[in-house]
């Protein structure tokens, strides 16, 4: 089965293409199909990433799958949630995963609550107007470093440690983190949704 990743982002497709290969399922990311990005104009995960799912399937015509994930920090409110991938422009920083470690740091310098959650929320439609959409969101709670740590991994990895390890995501090899990380576990119930439901 061909699914379209709703994404251009290699690290999403790298992680969910190792991850559902148990499935023989291919996946194909939007770009490749000459598909832009859809509009995120959402508050929450579960909304923007049925809106990128619908938007790759209608213009591809294929099923489609879509992850919105992000990092949820307490002393924050919760934010920067489903602006995660922007956070550092809005401190004059151009937007890279290094910009966006570096704001972080830069805004919990002094705090003590350090406590965040990082959560992947994956879509999948048969369709565009597909009434039953398949949900899975995965959460993994941890702490916000000091300095980064670990070369593994990509955004927000370096600074997310991770208690049950006692290391940041960028610490751990690619196996164990994409086992336990919160695409891996959003991916984990996806996996047993598809085969339940469409395979």
């Amino acid at each position: 089965m061909k699914i379209v990743l709703a994404s251009n982002n290699q690290g999403k497709l790298v992680e969910l293409q190792a991850m559902l290969a148990p499935l023989g399922v291919e996946l194909v990311r939007q770009a490749d199909l000459g598909v832009g990005e859809a509009d995120e104009p959402h508050g929450t995960f579960v909304e923007n990433a049925l809106a990128k799912a619908r938007f790759a399937s209608a213009h591809t015509g294929l099923p489609a799958l879509a992850d919105d994930a992000g990092l949820c920090v307490d002393a924050f409110g919760g934010l920067p949630g489903v602006d995660t991938a922007y956070y550092c422009t809005q401190f004059g920083y151009e937007k890279s995963d290094a910009n966006n470690v570096r704001a972080l740091l830069e805004q919990l310098q002094g705090q003590s609550n350090r406590r965040a959650a990082m959560v992947s929320t994956l879509v999948a439609v048969r369709s565009p107007q597909d009434p039953e959409p398949l949900i899975a969101v995965g959460r993994v709670v941890g702490q916000i470093t000091h300095q980064p740590q670990g070369s593994n991994g990509f955004g927000f990895d370096p600074v997310m440690w991770i208690p049950e390890f006692g290391k940041t995501f960028a610490e751990l090899p690619v196996e164990v983190k994409n086992a336990h990380s919160h695409r891996g576990r959003a991916t984990q119930q996806m996996l047993a949704l598809l085969r339940e439901r469409w395979l």
